[in-house]
Protein backbone atom coordinates (compact mmCIF):
# COMPACT_ATOMS: atom_id res chain seq x y z
CA UNK A 1 0.00 0.00 0.00
CA UNK A 2 1.11 3.16 -1.05
CA UNK A 3 1.15 5.71 2.07
CA UNK A 4 1.60 9.73 1.76
CA UNK A 5 3.17 10.85 5.10
CA UNK A 6 2.79 14.84 3.74
CA UNK A 7 -0.10 16.04 5.90
CA UNK A 8 -2.76 17.47 3.04
CA UNK A 9 -3.35 21.43 4.00
CA UNK A 10 -6.30 22.97 5.58
CA UNK A 11 -8.79 24.44 3.54
CA UNK A 12 -7.70 27.52 4.97
CA UNK A 13 -4.42 27.26 4.00
CA UNK A 14 -5.24 26.43 0.45
CA UNK A 15 -7.66 29.62 0.38
CA UNK A 16 -5.08 31.61 1.17
CA UNK A 17 -2.12 30.11 -1.37
CA UNK A 18 -4.99 30.60 -4.56
CA UNK A 19 -6.14 33.94 -3.36
CA UNK A 20 -4.58 35.60 -6.80
CA UNK A 21 -5.99 31.65 -8.79
CA UNK A 22 -9.59 32.70 -10.79
CA UNK A 23 -12.13 30.43 -9.56
CA UNK A 24 -12.93 28.48 -12.70
CA UNK A 25 -8.81 27.95 -12.71
CA UNK A 26 -8.98 26.77 -8.81
CA UNK A 27 -11.92 24.22 -9.28
CA UNK A 28 -10.17 22.91 -12.92
CA UNK A 29 -7.14 22.33 -10.49
CA UNK A 30 -8.78 20.18 -8.05
CA UNK A 31 -10.60 18.30 -10.56
CA UNK A 32 -7.09 17.04 -12.20
CA UNK A 33 -6.14 16.21 -8.05
CA UNK A 34 -9.20 14.59 -7.80
CA UNK A 35 -8.74 12.39 -11.05
CA UNK A 36 -5.27 12.07 -10.69
CA UNK A 37 -4.97 10.30 -7.59
CA UNK A 38 -4.63 12.83 -4.77
CA UNK A 39 -7.88 12.85 -3.04
CA UNK A 40 -7.12 14.70 0.07
CA UNK A 41 -5.65 17.49 -1.65
CA UNK A 42 -9.06 17.96 -3.53
CA UNK A 43 -10.81 17.72 -0.59
CA UNK A 44 -8.79 20.64 1.01
CA UNK A 45 -9.11 22.79 -2.55
CA UNK A 46 -12.84 21.96 -2.49
CA UNK A 47 -13.58 23.24 0.57
CA UNK A 48 -11.55 26.19 -0.06
CA UNK A 49 -13.64 26.94 -3.16
CA UNK A 50 -16.80 26.68 -0.73
CA UNK A 51 -15.58 29.14 1.15
CA UNK A 52 -15.49 31.40 -1.56
CA UNK A 53 -18.92 30.02 -2.98
CA UNK A 54 -21.24 28.97 -0.06
CA UNK A 55 -23.30 26.36 -1.67
CA UNK A 56 -21.95 26.30 -4.91
CA UNK A 57 -23.91 22.78 -6.47
CA UNK A 58 -21.00 21.81 -9.50
CA UNK A 59 -18.57 22.04 -6.32
CA UNK A 60 -20.87 19.97 -3.69
CA UNK A 61 -21.23 17.48 -6.34
CA UNK A 62 -17.63 17.65 -6.98
CA UNK A 63 -16.44 16.80 -3.68
CA UNK A 64 -19.79 14.09 -2.90
CA UNK A 65 -18.23 12.21 -5.84
CA UNK A 66 -14.39 12.40 -4.53
CA UNK A 67 -16.10 11.28 -0.88
CA UNK A 68 -18.46 8.36 -2.31
CA UNK A 69 -14.76 7.39 -4.03
CA UNK A 70 -13.45 7.36 -0.62
CA UNK A 71 -16.45 4.95 0.75
CA UNK A 72 -16.98 8.64 3.25
CA UNK A 73 -20.71 7.92 2.95
CA UNK A 74 -22.02 10.01 5.06
CA UNK A 75 -20.35 12.74 4.19
CA UNK A 76 -20.43 12.27 0.39
CA UNK A 77 -24.62 12.32 1.23
CA UNK A 78 -24.24 15.43 2.67
CA UNK A 79 -22.25 17.15 0.01
CA UNK A 80 -24.87 15.78 -2.64
CA UNK A 81 -28.16 16.31 -0.33
CA UNK A 82 -26.90 20.03 -0.45
CA UNK A 83 -26.40 20.14 -4.28
CA UNK A 84 -29.49 18.57 -4.85
CA UNK A 85 -31.22 20.94 -2.94
CA UNK A 86 -29.31 23.79 -4.16
CA UNK A 87 -29.99 22.62 -8.48
CA UNK A 88 -32.99 20.20 -7.85
CA UNK A 89 -33.09 20.07 -11.54
CA UNK A 90 -28.90 18.71 -12.00
CA UNK A 91 -28.85 15.37 -13.59
CA UNK A 92 -25.54 14.51 -12.80
CA UNK A 93 -26.66 15.01 -9.11
CA UNK A 94 -29.08 12.64 -9.03
CA UNK A 95 -26.73 9.94 -10.96
CA UNK A 96 -24.86 10.63 -7.98
CA UNK A 97 -26.84 10.00 -5.27
CA UNK A 98 -27.73 6.94 -7.27
CA UNK A 99 -24.73 5.63 -7.31
CA UNK A 100 -23.77 6.78 -3.55
CA UNK A 101 -26.81 5.23 -2.17
CA UNK A 102 -26.72 1.50 -4.37
CA UNK A 103 -23.10 1.28 -3.59
CA UNK A 104 -23.50 1.90 0.21
CA UNK A 105 -26.46 -0.61 0.51
CA UNK A 106 -29.35 1.23 0.24
CA UNK A 107 -31.49 0.22 -3.02
CA UNK A 108 -34.39 2.13 -1.58
CA UNK A 109 -33.15 5.50 -1.82
CA UNK A 110 -31.23 4.54 -5.28
CA UNK A 111 -34.17 3.32 -6.69
CA UNK A 112 -36.52 7.04 -5.84
CA UNK A 113 -32.96 8.69 -7.10
CA UNK A 114 -32.79 6.93 -10.69
CA UNK A 115 -36.65 8.26 -10.62
CA UNK A 116 -35.62 11.77 -10.08
CA UNK A 117 -33.42 11.09 -12.86
CA UNK A 118 -35.39 9.67 -15.27
CA UNK A 119 -38.13 12.38 -14.88
CA UNK A 120 -35.26 14.75 -15.49
CA UNK A 121 -33.88 13.01 -18.35
CA UNK A 122 -36.52 10.64 -19.91
CA UNK A 123 -34.99 10.23 -23.07
CA UNK A 124 -31.65 8.09 -21.85
CA UNK A 125 -32.04 4.91 -21.89
CA UNK A 126 -28.89 4.22 -19.74
CA UNK A 127 -30.90 5.64 -16.59
CA UNK A 128 -33.60 2.79 -16.86
CA UNK A 129 -31.38 0.24 -17.19
CA UNK A 130 -29.39 0.68 -14.21
CA UNK A 131 -32.87 1.30 -12.14
CA UNK A 132 -33.56 -2.03 -13.36
CA UNK A 133 -30.42 -3.36 -11.89
CA UNK A 134 -31.06 -1.92 -8.78
CA UNK A 135 -34.35 -3.41 -8.74
CA UNK A 136 -32.46 -6.75 -9.47
CA UNK A 137 -30.08 -6.53 -6.78
CA UNK A 138 -32.92 -5.54 -4.67
CA UNK A 139 -34.75 -9.05 -4.90
CA UNK A 140 -31.86 -11.03 -4.27
CA UNK A 141 -31.16 -9.10 -1.36
CA UNK A 142 -34.24 -10.43 0.14
CA UNK A 143 -32.99 -13.82 -0.71
CA UNK A 144 -29.40 -14.22 0.82
CA UNK A 145 -28.81 -17.39 0.12
CA UNK A 146 -28.89 -17.02 -3.65
CA UNK A 147 -27.79 -13.17 -3.45
CA UNK A 148 -25.27 -11.99 -6.41
CA UNK A 149 -22.34 -10.89 -4.63
CA UNK A 150 -19.94 -10.68 -7.77
CA UNK A 151 -22.59 -9.72 -10.63
CA UNK A 152 -21.36 -10.88 -14.34
CA UNK A 153 -18.84 -13.49 -11.90
CA UNK A 154 -18.21 -15.11 -15.25
CA UNK A 155 -16.53 -12.32 -16.91
CA UNK A 156 -14.74 -9.80 -13.93
CA UNK A 157 -14.12 -7.26 -16.54
CA UNK A 158 -17.77 -6.77 -17.15
CA UNK A 159 -17.91 -4.75 -14.42
CA UNK A 160 -15.79 -2.41 -12.10
CA UNK A 161 -16.15 -0.51 -8.49
CA UNK A 162 -17.87 2.20 -7.87
CA UNK A 163 -16.65 5.40 -8.40
CA UNK A 164 -13.85 4.57 -10.96
CA UNK A 165 -14.23 4.50 -14.96
CA UNK A 166 -10.69 2.99 -16.13
CA UNK A 167 -8.91 -0.12 -16.07
CA UNK A 168 -5.85 -0.54 -16.69
CA UNK A 169 -3.51 -4.36 -16.51
CA UNK A 170 -0.89 -5.79 -17.86
CA UNK A 171 -0.38 -9.42 -18.11
CA UNK A 172 2.30 -12.28 -18.56
CA UNK A 173 1.90 -16.12 -18.74
CA UNK A 174 4.68 -18.57 -19.15
CA UNK A 175 4.08 -21.97 -20.41
CA UNK A 176 6.42 -25.31 -19.93
CA UNK A 177 5.90 -27.80 -23.09
CA UNK A 178 7.93 -30.19 -22.11
CA UNK A 179 11.24 -30.79 -24.61
CA UNK A 180 10.24 -27.83 -26.51
CA UNK A 181 10.58 -24.03 -26.02
CA UNK A 182 8.63 -22.68 -23.37
CA UNK A 183 5.98 -20.11 -24.80
CA UNK A 184 5.06 -16.84 -23.30
CA UNK A 185 2.29 -14.48 -24.02
CA UNK A 186 1.87 -10.94 -22.89
CA UNK A 187 -1.23 -8.09 -22.96
CA UNK A 188 -1.57 -4.09 -22.27
CA UNK A 189 -5.31 -3.63 -21.89
CA UNK A 190 -6.82 -0.54 -21.04
CA UNK A 191 -10.96 -0.73 -20.52
CA UNK A 192 -13.09 2.13 -20.05
CA UNK A 193 -16.71 1.77 -18.21
CA UNK A 194 -19.79 3.11 -19.40
CA UNK A 195 -23.13 3.15 -18.01
CA UNK A 196 -24.37 0.91 -20.38
CA UNK A 197 -20.96 -1.42 -20.46
CA UNK A 198 -17.54 -0.99 -21.25
CA UNK A 199 -14.82 -1.08 -23.92
CA UNK A 200 -11.08 -1.89 -24.23
CA UNK A 201 -8.50 -1.26 -26.71
CA UNK A 202 -5.67 -4.46 -26.27
CA UNK A 203 -2.19 -5.06 -27.62
CA UNK A 204 -1.06 -8.58 -27.64
CA UNK A 205 2.31 -10.26 -28.17
CA UNK A 206 3.21 -14.19 -27.99
CA UNK A 207 6.45 -15.97 -28.80
CA UNK A 208 6.16 -20.14 -29.53
CA UNK A 209 8.22 -22.38 -31.71
CA UNK A 210 10.76 -19.87 -31.53
CA UNK A 211 8.72 -17.04 -33.37
CA UNK A 212 6.62 -13.65 -32.01
CA UNK A 213 3.52 -12.83 -33.13
CA UNK A 214 1.40 -9.24 -32.09
CA UNK A 215 -1.92 -8.62 -32.60
CA UNK A 216 -4.44 -6.29 -31.62
CA UNK A 217 -8.22 -6.12 -30.24
CA UNK A 218 -11.42 -4.06 -29.16
CA UNK A 219 -12.99 -5.70 -26.42
CA UNK A 220 -17.17 -4.90 -25.16
CA UNK A 221 -19.35 -5.79 -22.74
CA UNK A 222 -23.08 -4.54 -23.66
CA UNK A 223 -26.42 -4.14 -21.59
CA UNK A 224 -29.45 -5.77 -23.63
CA UNK A 225 -32.81 -6.69 -22.18
CA UNK A 226 -33.24 -6.97 -18.03
CA UNK A 227 -30.83 -9.40 -16.84
CA UNK A 228 -28.79 -10.01 -20.00
CA UNK A 229 -25.66 -8.62 -21.48
CA UNK A 230 -23.47 -9.18 -24.24
CA UNK A 231 -19.62 -9.78 -24.83
CA UNK A 232 -18.49 -8.79 -28.34
CA UNK A 233 -14.94 -8.79 -29.60
CA UNK A 234 -12.59 -8.34 -32.58
CA UNK A 235 -8.78 -9.05 -33.06
CA UNK A 236 -6.56 -8.35 -35.54
CA UNK A 237 -2.99 -9.90 -36.45
CA UNK A 238 -1.80 -7.83 -39.57
CA UNK A 239 1.46 -10.00 -39.66
CA UNK A 240 -0.46 -13.58 -38.88
CA UNK A 241 2.49 -15.03 -37.78
CA UNK A 242 1.22 -16.79 -34.40
CA UNK A 243 -2.42 -15.05 -33.65
CA UNK A 244 -5.22 -15.51 -36.23
CA UNK A 245 -5.04 -12.81 -39.02
CA UNK A 246 -8.57 -11.98 -38.10
CA UNK A 247 -10.56 -13.24 -35.22
CA UNK A 248 -13.92 -12.50 -33.39
CA UNK A 249 -16.35 -13.60 -30.17
CA UNK A 250 -19.62 -12.99 -29.41
CA UNK A 251 -21.25 -14.36 -25.93
CA UNK A 252 -24.67 -13.70 -24.84
CA UNK A 253 -25.25 -14.17 -20.93
CA UNK A 254 -28.99 -14.35 -19.55
CA UNK A 255 -29.61 -14.36 -16.09
CA UNK A 256 -32.70 -16.95 -15.21
CA UNK A 257 -33.80 -16.11 -11.70
CA UNK A 258 -32.71 -17.27 -8.29
CA UNK A 259 -28.74 -17.41 -8.98
CA UNK A 260 -29.43 -18.72 -11.97
CA UNK A 261 -27.36 -17.62 -15.36
CA UNK A 262 -27.00 -18.99 -18.75
CA UNK A 263 -24.40 -18.16 -21.56
CA UNK A 264 -24.08 -18.72 -25.38
CA UNK A 265 -20.86 -18.41 -27.36
CA UNK A 266 -19.19 -18.56 -30.47
CA UNK A 267 -15.10 -17.66 -31.34
CA UNK A 268 -14.39 -17.46 -34.85
CA UNK A 269 -10.94 -18.20 -35.53
CA UNK A 270 -9.42 -16.63 -38.92
CA UNK A 271 -6.08 -19.63 -39.69
CA UNK A 272 -5.79 -20.78 -43.05
CA UNK A 273 -8.58 -23.00 -41.91
CA UNK A 274 -11.34 -21.77 -40.31
CA UNK A 275 -12.25 -22.51 -36.49
CA UNK A 276 -15.23 -22.16 -34.57
CA UNK A 277 -15.58 -22.50 -31.05
CA UNK A 278 -19.26 -23.03 -29.75
CA UNK A 279 -19.73 -22.68 -26.16
CA UNK A 280 -22.58 -23.30 -23.18
CA UNK A 281 -22.60 -22.51 -19.78
CA UNK A 282 -24.74 -22.94 -16.85
CA UNK A 283 -23.52 -20.86 -13.51
CA UNK A 284 -24.67 -20.87 -10.52
CA UNK A 285 -24.48 -17.69 -7.48
CA UNK A 286 -24.69 -19.04 -4.06
CA UNK A 287 -23.34 -16.29 -1.25
CA UNK A 288 -19.80 -15.59 -2.03
CA UNK A 289 -19.38 -18.56 -4.36
CA UNK A 290 -19.84 -18.84 -7.61
CA UNK A 291 -19.95 -22.10 -9.95
CA UNK A 292 -20.14 -22.59 -13.46
CA UNK A 293 -20.15 -25.53 -15.71
CA UNK A 294 -19.07 -25.19 -19.44
CA UNK A 295 -18.89 -27.26 -22.50
CA UNK A 296 -17.21 -26.03 -25.92
CA UNK A 297 -17.11 -27.69 -29.28
CA UNK A 298 -13.97 -26.71 -31.48
CA UNK A 299 -14.78 -27.42 -35.13
CA UNK A 300 -12.34 -27.38 -38.50
CA UNK A 301 -11.99 -28.73 -41.80
CA UNK A 302 -11.24 -32.65 -40.90
CA UNK A 303 -11.07 -32.21 -37.12
CA UNK A 304 -13.39 -32.17 -33.87
CA UNK A 305 -12.74 -31.37 -30.80
CA UNK A 306 -14.35 -31.08 -27.62
CA UNK A 307 -13.96 -30.43 -23.49
CA UNK A 308 -15.80 -29.37 -20.27
CA UNK A 309 -14.40 -27.31 -17.51
CA UNK A 310 -15.97 -26.81 -13.88
CA UNK A 311 -14.68 -23.77 -12.02
CA UNK A 312 -15.52 -22.79 -8.90
CA UNK A 313 -14.67 -19.18 -7.52
CA UNK A 314 -14.79 -17.76 -4.01
CA UNK A 315 -15.39 -14.24 -3.41
CA UNK A 316 -13.71 -14.48 -0.01
CA UNK A 317 -14.19 -10.22 1.26
CA UNK A 318 -17.47 -10.76 0.27
CA UNK A 319 -16.82 -8.05 -2.81
CA UNK A 320 -16.29 -8.53 -6.43
CA UNK A 321 -12.48 -7.29 -6.25
CA UNK A 322 -10.80 -10.10 -4.58
CA UNK A 323 -11.18 -13.63 -4.75
CA UNK A 324 -9.76 -17.47 -5.41
CA UNK A 325 -10.38 -19.74 -8.06
CA UNK A 326 -10.30 -23.74 -9.03
CA UNK A 327 -10.92 -25.20 -12.34
CA UNK A 328 -10.57 -28.47 -13.53
CA UNK A 329 -11.39 -29.58 -17.30
CA UNK A 330 -10.98 -32.34 -19.58
CA UNK A 331 -11.19 -32.51 -23.63
CA UNK A 332 -11.49 -34.91 -26.48
CA UNK A 333 -10.29 -34.39 -29.73
CA UNK A 334 -10.83 -36.63 -32.61
CA UNK A 335 -8.37 -36.02 -35.84
CA UNK A 336 -7.96 -38.44 -39.11
CA UNK A 337 -4.28 -37.01 -39.62
CA UNK A 338 -3.18 -37.33 -36.07
CA UNK A 339 -0.56 -40.19 -35.67
CA UNK A 340 -2.57 -41.70 -32.40
CA UNK A 341 -5.09 -43.26 -34.58
CA UNK A 342 -7.36 -39.89 -34.66
CA UNK A 343 -8.61 -39.64 -31.26
CA UNK A 344 -6.89 -38.01 -27.92
CA UNK A 345 -7.87 -37.26 -24.68
CA UNK A 346 -6.48 -34.84 -22.04
CA UNK A 347 -6.91 -33.09 -18.87
CA UNK A 348 -5.93 -30.56 -16.43
CA UNK A 349 -7.08 -27.98 -13.86
CA UNK A 350 -5.60 -24.48 -12.63
CA UNK A 351 -5.99 -21.87 -9.68
CA UNK A 352 -6.23 -18.07 -9.38
CA UNK A 353 -6.13 -15.44 -6.87
CA UNK A 354 -6.89 -12.37 -7.62
CA UNK A 355 -6.80 -9.82 -4.77
CA UNK A 356 -6.83 -5.57 -4.41
CA UNK A 357 -4.38 -4.54 -1.86
CA UNK A 358 -5.75 -0.84 -2.24
CA UNK A 359 -9.16 0.05 -3.76
CA UNK A 360 -6.90 1.52 -6.32
CA UNK A 361 -4.39 -1.42 -7.47
CA UNK A 362 -4.54 -5.09 -7.78
CA UNK A 363 -2.61 -8.06 -9.14
CA UNK A 364 -3.92 -11.82 -10.04
CA UNK A 365 -1.75 -14.85 -9.96
CA UNK A 366 -2.41 -18.53 -11.30
CA UNK A 367 -1.34 -21.67 -12.27
CA UNK A 368 -1.83 -24.61 -14.63
CA UNK A 369 -0.89 -27.75 -15.67
CA UNK A 370 -2.32 -29.89 -18.90
CA UNK A 371 -2.13 -33.98 -19.20
CA UNK A 372 -2.75 -36.11 -22.14
CA UNK A 373 -4.15 -39.07 -21.49
CA UNK A 374 -1.24 -41.38 -22.71
CA UNK A 375 0.77 -38.85 -20.92
CA UNK A 376 3.17 -38.25 -23.29
CA UNK A 377 2.22 -34.87 -23.18
CA UNK A 378 2.57 -32.08 -20.15
CA UNK A 379 2.21 -28.93 -19.98
CA UNK A 380 2.62 -26.40 -17.09
CA UNK A 381 2.15 -22.62 -17.13
CA UNK A 382 1.86 -19.48 -14.46
CA UNK A 383 0.17 -15.89 -15.18
CA UNK A 384 0.44 -13.04 -13.83
CA UNK A 385 -1.44 -9.55 -13.39
CA UNK A 386 -1.13 -6.27 -12.72
CA UNK A 387 -4.35 -4.11 -12.22
CA UNK A 388 -4.73 -0.23 -12.06
CA UNK A 389 -8.05 1.38 -11.73
CA UNK A 390 -8.93 5.16 -11.86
Amino acid sequence: MFVDFQQPPSSAAVQQADAGLSFDAAYARARGHANGGQPELALAEYGALLARSPGNADVLLARGVVFSRLERWPEAEADLTAAAQAAPDYPDVWAALADLYRWSGRPQQALAAYDRLIALQPDNPAHRAARAAVRVEKENEAQPLESTPAPRAASPDATIAAGYSWLASLSSNWLDVGDAPRWNEQALSVRHYLRGGSLAFETLRGHRFERTGHAWALDAYVDLWRGAYANLRYQKAPGARLFPANAGRVELYQSLGRGWELSLSDDVLGFDERVNIYGVGLARYVGNFYLQLRHQNIVSSGAHASGDRLLGRWYYRGDADSYAELRVNRGRSDDALSLNGGRARSGGGGIEVQHYFTRDWGARLGASFTREGSGSGRERGVSLALYRRW
